[in-house]
């Protein structure tokens, strides 16, 4: 299945996912403060971030069977058309309602995600797999690096006349721009005999269900290792600021630039390195190292009290981060038929999205009630049980292997 002809869809596909990134690092960091100007409360300003989430669980696996269905590209191109809708929408909001109405819409769009990790899945092997899904990383990291940067450009140095229209007609216009590239250089991943295969099993096919995802228990074991390394990174992106805020009497400047760190490590990671620590680890083996390096640096961060100590922290955070969502994707997919590859890789998405929504109220109730360091040492402790999962996928891959050669 893969070759060289792959390699300009993986390049187009980069450059859809990056910019659709880019477009969502440059809106939510001024999106509470936007909130604000239409006398948003604080607890309504959160609840503009979390309906994001939101609707992105509960529409991804919609996406991922629709694509199963009738493609990948078809489904791109609409969810990326429901974007710019959707950030113009909100450059031209005049009320807390139509901010909440684009917020939900760019919700529902970003189930597209799933969607473009199938189409990873369709055009590689399970050997290259992990490197496919690191590039969609790496997008995800430039995006996230350079988009608060953008928007705070686009906003004005000038927080009494702060311009909160043009960053969201900004990223309706990349989204255009996405939609283009798209339309004009994206062929069809699903082959003919996938396809046909999916139109044989047409009408007998039914929606997994709870029961039947319970007699998988590799792919239940791997989901909830998913839920809970987002949960942790939610949890430390929703209060890094407020704790840096209080423990180093940082500004909002010093932590965007530890956020952008951070990006850079996790892209060099994703984009570079994956697959040769891949081929020389093995997937099961790097993904315990990857949990092992998150978890560590969480708890490196609630003790930090210098820089030196926190950039050691944070590169470890990245590294667990870059290492572990792609490798994840990567195992989820190799062990889903082909015409499932949308619908459970929808499944696996939504449950990060919920840990997205779980874990920064989580995060903001324990950071009030039990101090600044617990998001870290409470992301610590699910980590352990990250690990405990992990290596429980290590034992059954040995156990196999074994069979195997018996």
């Amino acid at each position: 299945m893969e070759s060289k002809n792959n390699s300009r869809p993986i390049l187009v596909l980069f450059l859809t996912v990056f910019i659709d990134l880019l477009g969502f690092g440059i809106i939510l960091p001024i999106l509470p403060l936007y909130a604000e100007q239409f006398g948003a409360k604080p607890n309504e300003a959160t609840l503009l971030v979390a309906i994001y989430s939101l609707m992105q669980f509960l529409f991804a696996p919609v996406w991922g069977r629709f694509s199963d269905r009738y493609g990948r590209r078809p489904v791109l191109l609409l969810t990326l058309f429901g974007s710019v809708i959707a950030y113009t929408g909100l450059g031209f909001a005049n009320s807390l309602w139509m901010l909440f109405l684009a917020r939900s819409l760019a919700g529902i769009m970003a189930g597209n995600i799933s969607t473009a990790q199938a189409y990873i899945a369709d055009i590689t092997t399970p050997t290259n797999r992990a490197r496919g899904m690191g590039i969609i990383g790496a997008a995800f990291g430039l995006g996230f690096i350079l988009g608060p940067a953008i928007g705070g450009l686009l906003i004005g140095s000038d927080p009494d006349n702060a311009n909160f229209h043009l960053p969201s007609l900004f990223s309706g216009g990349l989204s255009l721009f996405a939609l283009l590239c798209a339309l004009t250089l994206l062929p069809e991943s699903l082959n003919s005999e996938t396809k046909a295969k999916l139109q044989a099993n047409r009408h007998r096919r039914r929606r997994l269900n709870l029961l039947q995802l319970s007699q998988r228990p590799q792919f239940c074991v791997l989901v909830g290792i998913y839920f809970f390394v987002t949960f942790a990174v939610a949890a430390m992106d929703s209060t890094l600021a407020l704790w840096s805020k209080q423990q180093l009497n940082w500004g909002p400047q010093q932590t965007s630039y530890l956020f952008a760190f951070m990006g850079i490590v996790s892209t060099i990671v994703q984009g570079g390195l994956i697959g040769f620590l891949k081929k020389n680890f093995g997937e099961i083996k790097l993904l315990t190292l990857g949990i092992l390096g998150l978890g560590l640096g969480l708890l490196l961060i609630g003790f930090s009290q210098s820089l030196s100590l926190l950039l050691v922290a944070t590169t470890l955070v990245a590294w667990g981060i870059s290492v572990s969502q792609p490798l994840l994707n990567s195992l989820i997919s190799q062990m889903t038929a082909p015409e499932e590859q949308g619908q459970i890789l929808g499944i696996a998405s939504s449950c990060s999205a919920l840990a997205r929504i779980v874990g920064p109220t989580w995060a903001g109730i324990s950071f009030m009630k039990f101090g600044s360091d617990s998001p870290f040492l409470s992301g610590f402790l699910v980590m352990i049980v990250a690990l405990v999962l992990s290596l429980r996928v290590t034992k059954s891959a040995s156990e196999s292997n074994k069979e195997r050669v018996a």
